[in-house]
């Protein structure tokens, strides 16, 4: 049983929840304190913890579904568990419902404002993995379906949007897009690792469109992106000191990430893409949380 759980938690990448679901919970905590001066509930935290895992997951068995083929070629993911063989296609389809489930379930229990917006993600979900197959912008949409969760955990405690926006509106779109462009720019980094099998392939990547030299350019100005829209937070919500530290350490660390990824040598790409991103995405949370809470009457 034990080998089975971890077999199905490889399958979805589940360390790489670490990602985003800070961004989840960034938003949740942004409602609440801003909203009411208070935490929000361990109970809603609960549901918007498993709303990620099940959106995320049951993305990534679709896109291992899709991409089986391509993976089974490839030297660097034949081993994987589908194409390998060590997982059925029964067995993805059981993971991918019940993730739906999960993340159906749980917008339900939130509030219906959520229930009524979760479809949103799987449509989003299952349009990333064959845009490789068409057009180099499939980092960006990937990055989308990372850049929900700020929103989502912002809805979850709100319950509701203001029309015409107000500033709290305005500064989870300032999330949504800030974590889109962080997201694309280092999956453009982790693409690196597959670039001859892509071109060989004809597949779309900024890499083997624009070559590797123009596509850590990309990168660079995705993340500079990411920094310029968090500084827009920075104004939109009257953040100050606390924040403003995070944001150096979160800029440093953007610069260490792209210290570590040269043109011909993608070496110390997969240190870069987890261990830096991990750090980039915790120290957004932490810092802004600390920055609201430290000037709350």
């Amino acid at each position: 049983m034990l080998d089975k759980i971890k077999l199905y938690s490889n399958f979805v990448v589940l360390k790489h929840t670490l990602f985003a679901i800070p961004f989840a919970y960034l938003g949740a905590f942004l409602a609440s304190l801003i909203t009411s001066g208070v935490v929000p509930e361990p109970v809603i935290l609960f549901w918007v913890g498993l709303a990620f895992l099940g959106a995320r997951s049951a993305a990534m068995a679709l896109n291992n579904l899709v991409d089986k083929d391509i993976d089974a070629k490839n030297p660097r993911t034949a081993q994987r568990e589908l194409p390998s063989g060590k997982i059925t296609m029964k067995e993805v389809w059981a993971i991918i419902i019940v993730s739906y489930f999960l993340l159906f379930y749980s917008a339900y229990q939130l509030n219906w404002l959520c229930f009524l917006l979760a479809p949103i993600i799987p449509i989003t979900s299952i349009v990333y993995p064959y845009l490789k197959r068409f057009s180099p912008i499939s980092h960006f949409v990937l990055g989308l379906n990372l850049g929900y969760a700020p929103v989502g955990g912002w809805l979850a405690v709100a319950g509701t949007i203001n029309f015409p926006f107000q500033a709290p509106e305005f500064a989870m779109l300032l999330l949504l897009f800030a974590v889109t462009f962080w997201v694309g720019g280092f999956d453009i980094i982790y693409s690196l690792l597959d670039f001859d099998f892509d071109k060989k392939e004809g597949l779309y990547s900024v890499p083997t469109f624009f070559g590797v030299k123009n596509a850590l350019l990309f990168s660079f100005a995705s993340h500079i992106l990411m920094l310029a829209l968090l500084v827009g937070l920075m104004f939109v919500l009257d953040l100050g000191l606390v924040f403003k530290i995070g944001l150096v350490v979160i800029a440093a660390l953007i610069w260490y990430e792209h210290t570590l990824v040269k043109a011909d040598n993608f070496t110390s790409i997969p240190v870069a893409f987890f261990n830096v991103n991990a750090a980039v995405s915790m120290s957004m949370l932490v810092f802004t949380v600390a920055d609201v809470m430290v000037r709350i009457p």
